[in-house]
């Protein structure tokens, strides 16, 4: 699964512009090889027994121990239920992304480069999955962290994705070091970093508290969690099938899987480190939710959601083995319909010359029917429309958290009722209403290789998420890898919590159909109020870095260099200044004259020998 992915970015790198005919098509085959291996695997999986799906492959010794000393660290992989499970998303979903790209950048001069990393990010994605212990799962979460640089910042003309590639690069370093540092723990604490040698309440809670909250930075930083949350936005300036692979089958994915595969360390008996992931998850959900609401910007609108979204599956990862098949469930079904609407847009982005900003579009749905039908599915499915995929998965974190956290539970409810706003808002500005568009646009559908993968991927917007969650498909296939609930979890669409949350996605959906679908659109952002201009800025939250870190660091900077300067320089330059000064003066002495000399002697001969005698007779 990641050789193939791997040597089709080798090939293309390495043999760079000789590829250009041919190298998008390679880059999508490697993929689909990928993904051929994934379903392989996930059959032969489920041929074993419920106690043996847990199949581990050893590669290497990586890091050697002591001399007669067993190694420090084993390179394998791990195939179990739940990293088959993210490869199949991120090899089926990411294979799809792949063949849209063919028609999406059909034109850039680059697109050999531009598949070479995707096969790229697809193998650390699936390197971060598969490995069966911290030291490859943090490799990989680099390679990640390398190919979203690249990918974001692919257009590097422009100086705003330039900026915003090193934005994400930089934020990430903030959750890597907790990672990071929570390895340096782990090992301190187990003597190993292999999954299957941590034990379940093997530490005292004090140290699993701290692992669980450095493990929990890690997973804010990658998938765009409160307060590790601002790169997410700007990552739109990448093209945009790179924000769909980014969105809804890797990058932003991997911090979900990270606390769900480190289970151990937040679920012992009076660790907290559960109760700050179902917070951080809660809270981000509402501020990505409002932060969609107030964006012009489809791509940043979708971006708002992918963080709202995300933050549903961090609340469900922190309510335990309940939660986690809801929340690995919505993960799945999130690929889909994300997938599907990012690329969505990116085809009203094709037949619009490249336009963002939905003040300019309307009435697409008249020359675009097929991209308008598909992304209108994902738009159902998010808003957890009855019986669609959002509706099972969603719903199931919510009704889950309600119970077992009463008052997350209901801030999400709210959550669902935002969401219902902010998507309609972005269908109807989009397709419905009267055409707004520029004089040179000329909208049009785009061609099947990149409208067919919207059908795909719409098919699993329509009825993955009741296969998954009706009957404990999911739970019970993960059970095995991530536990199991004492009581199974009934799906209740009656519950209050339910109907509650359908209640409050119509009353959303109404009040956006009256602001944005049966009046006219303005072709010009109006002010708004305190709130919008909170939202548009993101909840300020690149202001808020400003001011507590980077205005900090300047100043932290400036006062180094003036010690540097002053300091340490000006030690080292007294000093020479110094002797060279003292060096000149003394060096007038020798003045060439011999009588001069035969003085100086005379009178150093004179003093040496009055110095004597003075010794002598005392």
């Amino acid at each position: 699964m990641i050789a193939f992915p791997l040597v089709g970015a080798l090939i293309l790198l390495v043999f760079n512009r000789f590829t250009n005919r041919w190298g998008h098509l390679l880059g999508v085959a490697m993929s689909l090889a990928s993904f051929v291996v994934a379903v392989l695997a996930f059959f032969e999986l489920i041929g074993f027994g419920a106690e043996e799906r847990r199949r581990a492959v050893h590669l290497f010794e990586f890091i050697p121990g002591m001399p007669g000393q067993p190694a420090m660290v084993d390179m394998g992989l791990l195939i179990d239920p739940l990293s088959i499970s993210f490869a199949l998303l991120i090899t089926g979903v990411g294979s799809l992304i792949h063949i849209y790209s063919i028609g999406y950048m059909a034109h850039d001069e680059h697109r050999r480069r531009f598949f070479a990393y995707l096969n790229l990010f697809v193998a650390a994605m699936l390197l971060l999955v598969l490995a069966d212990n911290y030291v490859g799962l943090f490799i990989g979460w680099e390679g990640v962290g390398l190919a979203s640089y690249l990918l974001i910042g692919f257009w590097q003309f422009k100086p705003s994705a330039a900026v915003a590639a090193k934005k994400a690069f930089v934020v990430n370093r903030v959750g890597d070091f907790g990672l990071l540092v929570g390895m340096f723990v782990i090992w301190t604490t187990f003597g190993s970093l292999a999954f299957k040698d941590i034990p379940v309440n093997g530490a005292e809670s004090g140290t699993t508290l701290a692992i669980g909250l450095l493990l929990l930075l890690g997973a804010c930083g990658k998938s765009a969690q409160l307060p590790l949350q601002s790169w997410l936005l700007d990552a739109m300036e990448g093209p945009t099938p790179v924000s769909a692979l980014i969105h809804a089958a890797t990058m932003v994915t991997a911090g979900v899987y990270l606390v769900v595969r480190s289970g151990a360390f937040f679920f012992p008996e009076g660790s907290g480190a559960a109760l700050a992931v179902a917070i951080v998850g809660a809270a981000t959900l509402l501020a990505g939710a409002i932060i969609g609401c107030a964006k012009d910007d489809i791509k940043k609108g979708l971006a708002g959601s992918t963080m709202s979204q995300i933050g549903y599956m961090m609340l469900g990862a922190g309510l335990g083995p309940a939660g986690y098949a809801f929340a690995i469930g919505h993960l799945i079904t999130h690929g889909f319909f994300k997938a599907d609407m990012f690329l969505g847009a990116g085809s009203v982005m094709h037949g619009m010359n490249d336009e963002v900003d939905m003040r300019k579009y309307g009435a697409l749905r008249k020359v675009m029917p097929i991209t308008f039908i598909t992304f209108f599915i994902g738009y159902l499915a998010i808003i957890g429309f009855p019986l669609l995929s959002g509706y099972f998965t969603k719903d199931g974190i919510i009704e889950t958290a309600v119970h077992h956290q009463p008052i997350l539970g209901w801030l999400a409810v709210l959550g669902a009722g935002i969401t219902g706003f902010y998507m309609s808002r972005m269908v109807f500005m989009t397709f419905f209403g009267q055409k707004r568009w520029a004089d040179d646009a000329h909208p049009h559908e785009s061609p099947l290789v990149m409208t067919v993968p919207l059908m795909i991927l719409s098919l699993g917007a329509l009825g993955l998420g009741a296969y998954l969650v009706l009957s404990n498909r999911l739970l019970l296939f993960l059970a095995p890898a991530v536990g199991q609930p004492e009581e199974l979890p009934h799906f209740a669409p009656f519950a209050p919590s339910g109907l509650a949350t359908l209640g409050l996605v119509a009353v959303g959906a109404i009040i956006a159909w009256m602001k944005y679908g049966r009046v006219e659109v303005p072709a010009v952002q109006p002010r708004g109020s305190f709130l919008t201009t909170f939202a548009r800025r993101d909840l300020y939250g690149d202001a808020l870095n400003e001011s507590l870190f980077m205005r900090p660091g300047q100043w932290l900077t400036r006062l180094a260099v003036f010690f540097d300067n002053r300091g340490i320089d000006g030690i080292v330059n007294g000093l020479a200044a110094g002797i060279g000064g003292s060096s000149g003066r003394l060096r007038r002495v020798q003045t060439g004259f011999a009588r001069t000399y035969a003085l100086s002697i005379f009178i150093g001969a004179a003093l040496l020998t009055g110095a004597l005698l003075l010794v002598g007779n005392i």
